[in-house]
């Protein structure tokens, strides 16, 4: 991707080009599935705290996490499958920089209803009900800090979920926003635009947006930045 950008332009094989679309939507499903379960540990932590280390113990900590990868990576073969199954007749010009599927399946001249069916069904349970359940984790969330009478109690509560939902916020927002545009016509140029948001800045803030919610990391930028200075 980064030599795509670099160089405007570059050459990938059709294997090449699926298996990048493959691990493209695998790290993406996974994603979607690990802030469900982090959305789904704030819950916890917040509705029922009493019951969280309980709950929320080291064996299913591993468990959910590896859940995460392996049901992302196994269901999304079935996407890898049927691109396995597609020809290609004409045009040999993706015009992205990645193998993205909207794009990468404008070449083929198979037929594109039943696969763009697959992707609908496939997404379900990839990506719609985890949004759902981390909505659902959410709702209870926002419930539980207004009812928390204090201002300085309600703010300490939220500022436990805040980085999360901020990158919860950023991810499914750039995801569901490349995915409705269509892509076609006066929208390629927005579409790539907001598939590097989604690609490249998002992954990008992640470390920064939890780095920067935590004290110890904070404290040590801090000491950082003060001996910087006296230097």
């Amino acid at each position: 991707m980064l030599r795509v950008i670099w160089l405007e332009g570059a050459t990938i094989s059709v294997s090449g080009c699926i298996a990048q679309a493959y691990v493209y939507c695998a790290l993406g499903c996974t994603e979607c599935h690990l802030l469900t379960v982090m959305s789904y540990d704030r819950y916890l932590a917040i509705c029922q705290p009493l019951h969280y280390s309980t709950i929320m113990d080291t064996r299913i900590q591993n468990f959910l996490v590896i859940y995460c990868w392996v049901f992302g990576f196994l269901l999304t073969q079935i996407t890898l499958n049927f691109l396995c199954q597609l020809y290609f007749c004409g045009s040999n010009i993706i015009n992205h920089f990645f193998c993205d599927l909207a794009p990468f399946l404008q070449l083929t001249c198979s037929h594109k209803i039943d696969f763009q069916l697959m992707i609908l069904i496939v997404a379900i349970p990839l990506m719609v009900i985890p949004f759902i359940l981390v909505l659902i984790s959410y709702s209870y969330v926002f419930i539980t800090i207004i009812g928390i009478s204090s201002a300085k109690g309600r703010k300490k509560t939220f500022s436990t979920c805040s980085s999360h939902l901020t990158v919860v916020t950023m991810y499914y927002g750039t995801l569901i926003t490349i995915y409705m545009v269509p892509a076609n016509g006066d929208t390629l140029t927005v579409n790539k635009l907001i598939a590097f948001l989604y690609i490249v800045v998002t992954p990008l803030f992640n470390p920064i947006i939890y780095c920067l919610r935590n004290q110890e990391m904070r404290a040590v930028m801090e000491k950082l930045i003060i001996v910087k200075d006296t230097q």
